[in-house]
């Protein structure tokens, strides 16, 4: 028994002298490195799509040399690598650290812009490829964070170099966030819970009038009117209907749930 145990303990020692020669295997390397090199290294990692290697050096640098605009730097890049890594968590966190510790940075708007890109996190799947993604299947506090980030990005520095884009896919999530409240309105409306729609159906006409929802939650407004039996109002939304959209075919027949997308049997 004691002798393996005595060999369990040794095979223990040895991995944990493996594991640490492992993880200063970096710091051995660049021990000799100014700061100048050790963040060209780095950056050479990030280009290569080497993330792991790049946020090891980055962390380097920092630790070694933690004043200056390298290791500021260092810390934003630090953030794109984990965006670029698949890692949202960590990249947050590293762009709130930036902001906290530099709030005056000259880079900042490329921060906020940067953390709506991680908020945003554009799904490049294959099936999403295919169905051209419908964002409002996206969860609605995910689209208004993202939207907050690039909103601010676009009021305090508007213009900056990524307040274009910024400010396209603020329309972009928009849209998401009158789909989201659209899609809530559908599923009332399929369940007869009229009232419920009515009133998903009036923030959209009220919060999103630039959306392509709005022409359907009139329509639907007007048909749960009459389920509800009040013609009055439902004549309104008819009226309000036919003066913002002449050509719209529920003027010719009253909405009805549209049958589901066949990509969405694949979720």
């Amino acid at each position: 028994m004691k002798k393996i145990l005595l060999v369990v303990s040794l095979s223990l020692v040895l991995s944990a002298c493996a594991s640490k020669g492992t993880v200063d295997k970096d710091a051995q390397i660049t021990q000799d490195w100014n700061v100048e090199k050790l963040y060209a290294e780095a950056q050479d990692e990030l280009n290569s799509n080497n993330y792991t290697r790049a946020i090891k050096l980055y962390e380097l640098l920092e630790s070694r040399f933690p004043n200056g605009r390298y290791a500021q730097q260092s810390q934003l890049d630090t953030a794109y690598a984990y965006y670029k890594d698949d890692e949202p968590e960590k990249a947050l966190a590293a762009i709130e650290r930036f902001q906290r510790h530099h709030p005056q940075h000259p880079n900042m708007d490329y921060a906020l812009y940067l953390k709506g890109l991680v908020l945003f996190n554009e799904d490049q799947s294959f099936l999403n490829k295919l169905a051209s993604q419908d964002w409002s299947d996206r969860d609605p506090k995910a689209n208004r964070d993202a939207y907050q980030a690039f909103s601010q990005l676009v009021q305090l520095y508007p213009n900056s170099k990524y307040a274009p884009d910024a400010t396209e896919r603020m329309t972009k999530l928009v849209d998401a966030l009158g789909g989201n409240e659209i899609a809530i309105a559908r599923y009332y409306m399929k369940r007869g819970a009229y009232l419920a729609a009515i009133n998903r159906a009036q923030k959209i006409v009220e919060q999103y009038q630039n959306t392509r929802y709005v022409e359907e939650s009139l329509a639907m407004m007007e048909l749960a009117y009459k389920k509800l039996g009040k013609p009055q109002l439902a004549a309104d939304s008819r009226r309000i209907l036919a003066g913002n959209f002449p050509a719209s075919p529920y003027l010719q027949k009253p909405w009805r749930p549209d049958d589901m997308p066949w990509w969405r049997y694949w979720r």
